[in-house]
């Protein structure tokens, strides 16, 4: 049989409060979101690896606290005044690596939430104090900003974790599947989206079932994937 060419049919990632699973991993940056009254100097850092979950548990947060949320490497300085007019979340730090323009925005937003006793939460997946920002009254800001941060997977957290990405997929595996990869697979929220990936993908190429014997060539395989989407 010729090889089917898969189609890139879209997913859309549920970020609501109900798709949140807690678990250890994440139990202390989830109650760390609840009160960011408590926050020192009104800013957190949520750090966590690609795929822990910044992402959503950054959504839920923005929806308690009717907070907008931008890309960091999205940001302009034309827009720092209407931004910092009330709760905030900036996402993916690392981004503003070689941009000028958005670190110059996110140093002037920063202070304008200070000034103004609006909560500002960023997410990365690399500590503050390890940015190396250009603009270096930026980095002393960031490096100065409490964290929280999310641990790598426990067994019960990563059966969640592909379950939803599978479900964000539209498919439904038997139990049994997870009941075989848990023990195989790399403990990492990375592998475990890698890992959905390249079955869906072989699935609809090779046109074969989502099941044990497919699971286990893909976990035969390298699981890198640099997207975070959860």
């Amino acid at each position: 049989m010729p090889e089917q060419l898969p189609l890139p049919l879209p997913t859309k990632p549920a970020l609501g409060r109900e798709d949140f699973f807690v678990s250890d991993a994440n139990s202390l940056a989830v109650e760390a979101l609840v009160d960011p009254g408590a926050w020192p100097l009104g800013k957190m850092v949520l750090l966590g690896p690609t795929g822990a979950g910044k992402t959503h548990l950054a959504h839920v947060w923005a929806s308690d606290q009717q907070a907008k949320i931008v890309a960091a490497s999205d940001l302009r300085e034309a827009d720092a005044d209407a931004l910092a007019t009330a709760a905030l979340a900036v996402e993916d730090l690392p981004d503003l690596a070689g941009q000028d323009t958005a670190q110059r925005a996110l140093f002037h937003i920063h202070n304008l939430m200070a000034e103004r006793g609006h909560p500002l939460l960023l997410t990365s997946t690399t500590a503050p104090n390890h940015l190396n920002l250009e603009l270096k009254d930026l980095q002393s800001r960031l490096a100065g900003t409490s964290v929280i941060e999310i641990a790598p997977p426990d067994d019960m957290l990563l059966r969640v974790i592909l379950m939803k990405l599978f479900e964000d997929r539209q498919i439904n595996p038997d139990p049994s599947l997870f009941d075989y990869v848990l023990p195989r697979l790399p403990r990492s929220f990375a592998a475990a989206r890698a890992f959905v990936e390249q079955m869906d993908k072989r699935a609809l190429a090779e046109d074969r079932a989502i099941g044990p014997r497919l699971a286990g060539e893909v976990l035969s395989t390298s699981l890198e994937n640099p997207d975070e989407n959860l």
